[in-house]
């Protein structure tokens, strides 16, 4: 492994990204600067065919809030009122944040390459999931090494609808993840490591 600064410091920002549950909206970058990552990302990520499916909405201040009392509402209606005391704890640190990253992929360009190349038609859906996992990677470590802590969430497709009314999101979006972040007002969690040995294989 090279010992270049710039190797160094990605490793160093892949290593830090962790889950942060206990964030705050007290706010350590600025606007300005989360949407300058949030752009990057979602320009320099790759896609499949260079299809470019990946689509972002980030959700700051009463915006931020008001999508996790629609996620709360929502959720609601499907978890039995006796056990809803955890729920409501996870929705009220996700809230605690400055902001919240929504995730979607393009569905008419899926549905366009599908048609381009109908030998590949069954493996569009799967690329466009690997490219958003990307994006979503690319913008958690980039908010990690801006000093935010952050976690991934999956509410959809139980808020996809309100969440779309809200916002005037397009229909052919679809929406993959919520990425609720701020600044860490706790450590993350330890975390265990299985052995390498078992999850890399390498022929000479």
């Amino acid at each position: 492994m090279s010992n270049t600064s710039t190797q160094t410091d990605f490793y160093t920002a892949v290593q830090n990204r962790r889950s942060h549950y206990a964030i705050s909206k007290e706010s350590v970058a600025s606007d300005e600067r989360i949407q300058e990552i949030i752009e990057f990302a979602v320009k320099h990520v790759p896609t499949a065919f260079n299809s470019q499916t990946g689509r972002v909405v980030v959700l700051l201040g009463e915006q931020h809030d008001t999508l996790w009392d629609i996620t709360t509402q929502t959720l609601k209606t499907v978890v039995p009122e006796e056990s809803f005391a955890s729920t409501q704890e996870k929705m009220d640190m996700f809230q605690a944040g400055y902001g919240t990253v929504l995730f979607f992929e393009d569905q008419s360009i899926i549905r366009s390459l599908q048609e381009q190349f109908a030998l590949y038609a069954d493996n569009f859906p799967v690329w466009s999931n690997q490219a958003s996992g990307m994006l979503q990677f690319t913008v958690w470590t980039a908010l990690e090494n801006e000093g935010f802590g952050a976690t991934l969430q999956h509410y959809n497709p139980l808020i996809d609808e309100k969440v779309a009314a809200q916002w005037n999101i397009p229909a052919d979006w679809k929406l993959i993840a919520q990425m609720p972040f701020g600044k860490p007002t706790a450590p993350a969690g330890d975390k265990e490591f299985a052995p390498l040995d078992e999850r890399v294989k390498v022929y000479k």
